[in-house]
């Protein structure tokens, strides 16, 4: 009868260990599917606040070839200025990844030029034509500006949870890697110098 009592006994125990033991592999298994979930949606967020930057960056593009011919008309010797703000442009929009943010930086460096213009050519001042433009492309920067933060914010949170422990096991597992922020490069914080 001892007998029997102690491999019930012994039986109890294997059953409740047997049971830690699927309890706890179930966990991990719902841990890691919670986690391998959450950096598929922080994906698609990253991706969609990029789509938004993107959508912001096409208005821009279309509207800097009417800016262009507008200075054109008022600001013939100023050629080496327009070709670099058209060149800024088309590289720009044929550029990806992390050489985007790079050449959309270099963009806004040249239309800082463009604008700056304005000052040396009174009459370009004086369009309307002009005046719209630069309103037009200054709502659009004022969007663009919100779409970057909403970017880096998502761009912030992805990567956070890349570093974190345990979630960094499973990224790694994943083989995902950190988006860059769009950020402005020292050269676009600089003033810009206009010389005539």
């Amino acid at each position: 009868m001892n007998e029997l009592l102690i491999s019930q006994g012994a039986l109890i125990g294997i059953i409740v260990a047997a049971a830690v033991v699927v309890v706890i592999a179930i966990a991990l298994v719902a841990w890691y599917i919670s986690c391998y979930n959450g950096f598929q949606r922080l994906k698609n967020v990253v991706e969609e606040a990029w789509s938004t930057i993107d959508v912001q960056l096409k208005k821009r593009y279309d509207l800097i070839p009417n800016l262009v011919n507008t200075v054109k008309g008022y600001a013939k010797h100023e050629s080496g200025t327009l070709e670099a703000v058209i060149a800024a442009r088309n590289a720009a929009m044929t550029s990806s990844g992390d050489d985007k943010i790079a050449a959309e930086n270099m963009l806004t460096g040249t239309l800082r030029s463009l604008f700056a213009l304005q000052e040396a050519y009174p009459d370009l001042k004086a369009d309307a034509g002009f005046a719209d433009l630069r309103r037009s492309l200054n709502g659009i920067e004022t969007e663009l500006a919100a779409a970057r933060r909403y970017y880096n914010g998502t761009v912030k949170e992805f990567n956070t949870k890349m570093d974190v422990f345990p979630s960094n096991l499973v990224a790694r597992k994943l083989r995902l890697e950190k988006r860059k922020l769009f950020e402005t490069d020292a050269e676009e914080r600089e003033n810009v110098r206009v010389e005539f």
